[in-house]
């Protein structure tokens, strides 16, 4: 018999071409990182970056952000105004090129239109209207009031792909006179492309503050108009990034007064504020012309090459370390630094759109060169200063290079009859059967009622358990010795162990043992303390795994809905309240109730159904897109000092009397 072609069709009508901004509609995620949350906020960042773009320009010293009562954002500079003729490119006014034509916009060079910007494709504005169901822009120049208005418009057969998108329904329009100059753009987010189109004003709030430090003497206000929660803010920083550093150490045990440098190197703004802690993590939040680089890039690296070799060079000169010492380490250097460097440069050349990452290298050689000169001379000019963080890198060393001998110890006993070997991990641990870093899970559970079933109930092809003796020990209190090695806790030991990962100058994300890491456990106050000093762990010694997206909390539902059936019961879990009601409402007056206080309430079966099975279950991806105020949270609410954490609370936290 002959055999069958089954290889499906291939042929000229299966090349589409995507014209205008309908391709940034059928794949957001190239332009904005996802369509969740964090995608939805992107689309405001954009339009405040080139408010942001304005003020490093020198034209611009007020921002103001609106959020409406009908889901809309409207984000306004006092900037000298988009121009509003005929561009000689497109032959159609500025305004319209900007919000339709990818890749257009004053940021590309031959003219005076921005050189140190935050943008570098020139998309910004074009995506922002390609995914909202409508944007309208107010212009403010040369004595004018100017306004267009753009929308969506389905294709009448329904074909998305023939829709048009961002489509201009006005003309540019001269609506009014006025004295002010800037732009206002309105837009609202498409719920078609979006799972949630609500802004967080938190999120909001904690950006529009550290752009507020970054761009010193500049008024940024955030009104929001939306009912049940009526906001209005304003951010103003005359000291800029020395006042960020003043801000972000706030509830730390600081060691001296914040270090401030600014100047130019090769074509390169620079600044650069930095403050000690007694803390043994390092925290560096890195800017370029004010975007946050969360996975860093050239600047950063050339900031520790610099450090490093400056120092090393002093101790050698001032005879802090021998002759036959080694060199210290950039990791010794820069335990309990807290840094902010933000520079300013022509065409940055970052990784993708969302500018996450730096890779122009001509930052790597001006911000080295630039630290080099100001850390030479300020460390001449203050010996007690230079001294305090040599012998602290020193002290730093010893103390790890105790904790690994120790450690080699307890793994190599080399006792007479025993073999050297790797020790066992705990008892606690369960395995998965298969060595698959790229699938496999590790859930970390509360106690041994949790932790049976979920031995019992998980998928044991891919998914590990450990389950937790009591509450891990708060890492935020605790040097790192005391953290981890033979005199560490027992607990943290055996997370390090399990992830594989190392800690602390050995880590490695690469070394991973596992796709996600989830901590499941109980929905109650303990269990969420325990899921807060896990988060603190984490956020403090394994920051690369959350960024790389690995760790995440599990959602056990809050509720049983069920009725007795013929065949038994039929049920439905319920994360939410308005979840129960529903399901109440289905099974009607036979439904009854049972409230999960806690995971060992569930058998195997219940557990796998509801929170480990990765078809039914719902995650937490735990992310830290605002990375200052995560780093200022988890001080206040895991340090030592009690009146910050009593302020928060109180102004944070409602405490309600649960009914029984």
């Amino acid at each position: 018999m002959a055999r069958q072609n089954t290889v499906p069709a291939y042929n000229d009508d299966d090349i589409r071409v995507l014209k205008g901004l309908t391709a940034v509609r059928v794949r957001p995620g190239m332009y904005i990182g996802s369509t969740g949350s964090r995608g939805l906020h992107h689309l405001i960042w954009e339009i405040i970056d080139n408010c942001k773009d304005e003020v490093l320009a020198g034209y611009c010293d007020t921002i103001k952000v609106s959020l409406f009562q009908n889901g809309s954002i409207s984000v306004e500079d006092n900037g000298r105004g988009i121009p509003t003729g005929i561009n000689k490119d497109e032959g159609i006014p500025t305004p319209t090129v900007v919000f339709t034509v990818l890749h257009a916009g004053g940021k590309f060079g031959g003219g005076e239109g921005y050189k140190k910007s935050g943008g570098l494709h020139g998309v910004g504005a074009s995506v922002v209207n390609a995914l909202s169901e409508w944007l309208e822009v107010e212009i403010y120049r040369d004595g004018n009031i100017y306004r267009q208005r753009f929308e969506y418009i389905d294709s009448l057969d329904g074909d998305a792909s023939q829709a048009k998108v961002g489509h201009p329904v006005t003309d540019l329009e001269i609506v009014g006179t006025t004295h002010k100059t800037g732009t206002k753009v309105t837009f609202q987010p498409d719920p078609r492309v979006f799972n949630d189109t609500t802004v967080q004003y938190d999120i909001l709030r904690d950006r529009l503050r550290d752009n507020a430090f970054l761009l010193k003497g500049v008024t940024i206000q955030l009104n929001d108009m939306r009912p049940g929660a009526p906001e209005k803010e304003a951010f103003h920083f005359e000291e800029g990034i020395k006042a960020f550093i003043e801000y972000l150490n706030d509830g730390k045990n600081t060691l001296h007064d914040v270090v401030y440098f600014e100047g130019e190197k090769d074509g390169v703004d620079i600044e650069l504020a930095f403050q000690y802690n007694d803390n043994t993590s390092e925290n560096l939040l890195s800017y370029v012309n004010t975007i946050p680089t969360i996975d860093e890039g050239t600047h950063v690296s050339g900031f520790r090459n610099a450090m490093t070799k400056v120092l090393n060079d002093y101790a050698r000169r001032n005879s802090l370390l021998k002759k036959n010492d080694k060199n210290l380490t950039g990791n010794d250097y820069r335990e309990g630094l807290m840094a902010v460097l933000s520079i300013r440069m022509d065409d940055p050349q970052f990784e993708s759109q969302t500018k996450d990452k730096l890779g122009s290298e001509e930052a790597r050689s001006a911000v080295e060169g630039f630290v080099s000169d100001k850390m030479n001379f300020f460390l001449e000019e203050n010996p007690d200063f230079a001294r305090l963080l040599i012998e602290r890198a020193i002290e730093s060393r010893r103390i790890k290079e105790e904790i690994k001998k120790a450690a080699e110890a307890l793994r190599n006993p080399g006792k007479k009859g025993k073999k050297k070997g790797k020790r066992s991990i705990s008892d606690k641990y369960t395995p998965p059967s298969k060595k698959d870093p790229s699938t496999n899970e590790l859930f970390i559970v509360e106690g041994d009622s949790a932790g049976g079933s979920a031995i019992n109930g998980r998928n044991r092809n891919f998914q590990a358990v450990l389950s937790l003796r009591g509450k891990p020990i708060n890492v935020e209190k605790k040097k790192i010795y005391e953290i981890i090695g033979p005199n560490g806790n027992e607990e943290i030991n055996t997370i390090v162990e399990v992830i594989g990962t190392g800690i602390g100058d050995d880590f490695n994300a690469n070394d991973c043992m596992f796709d996600k890491i989830i901590i499941m456990t109980d929905a109650d106050y303990d269990g969420a303390h325990i899921q807060i000093l896990l988060l603190t762990l984490f956020y403090r010694y394994f920051p690369e795994l959350i960024k790389r997206g690995k760790v995440y909390i599990a959602q056990p539902p809050l509720y049983k809905v069920y009725k007795q059936g013929k065949k038994g019961q039929d049920i439905i879990y319920a994360w939410t309240e308005e979840e129960k009601d529903e399901a109440q409402k289905k099974f009607g007056k036979q439904s009854e109730i049972q409230r999960y206080k806690g995971l060992g309430e569930m058998n195997a079966e219940q557990l796998w159904d509801t929170t480990m099975n990765p078809e039914t279950r719902k995650l937490i991806r735990v992310d830290f897109e605002e990375a200052a105020e995560a780093e200022r949270i988890v001080t206040i609410l895991m340090g030592d000092k009690v009146p910050p954490r009593r302020d928060w609370i109180e102004s944070n936290v409602k405490f309600v009397m649960e009914e029984e």
